[in-house]
């Protein structure tokens, strides 16, 4: 069973999705997200994107990375992009560390019919990307 834990700067959208992504591929593989600087809650516009293709992240709670510091995991993957961001160093017990970097969909402004389709753009590349991690390195046996 891989351990794997998805690293971002707010826990509330990216890393929530692909942690989302993750668990419905595979209910044996043991998905975190944290996040150096957690938001309150996961973000409405992303709960709303993955719950469209059937996933549901809505019980999701973004998570302060000090929690996990000490634990030891087959994967930690940052998904923050942004050059304003400051992506966390993971100092735990870790086979494989990994970048796979996404826009930030909550810099998107204006109306739900504005902002949604960004969303949707995001979600849809974590999944494309995930998919490919998965198929590539996640199901097979270390």
């Amino acid at each position: 069973m891989k351990r794997i834990l998805i690293l971002c700067t707010g826990n509330s959208c990216r890393s929530q999705m692909a942690e989302g992504f993750l668990k419905s591929l595979n209910n044996e593989l043991e998905v975190f997200s944290a996040g150096t600087k957690p938001a309150g809650k996961v973000n409405a516009f992303a709960v709303k994107a993955m719950k469209e293709i059937g996933i549901d992240i809505s019980n999701g709670v973004p998570e302060n990375v000090d929690k996990y510091l000490r634990q030891s995991f087959d994967y930690v993957i940052t998904v923050c992009d942004n050059a304003k961001e400051t992506c966390p160093v993971f100092s735990g017990n870790v086979k494989h560390r990994l970048h796979i970097g996404f826009d930030d969909p909550a810099d998107a402004v204006g109306t739900e019919e504005e902002v949604m389709p960004v969303y949707r753009r995001v979600r849809d590349k974590i999944k494309r990307d995930f998919l490919k991690l998965y198929q590539d390195e996640l199901r097979k046996n270390d």
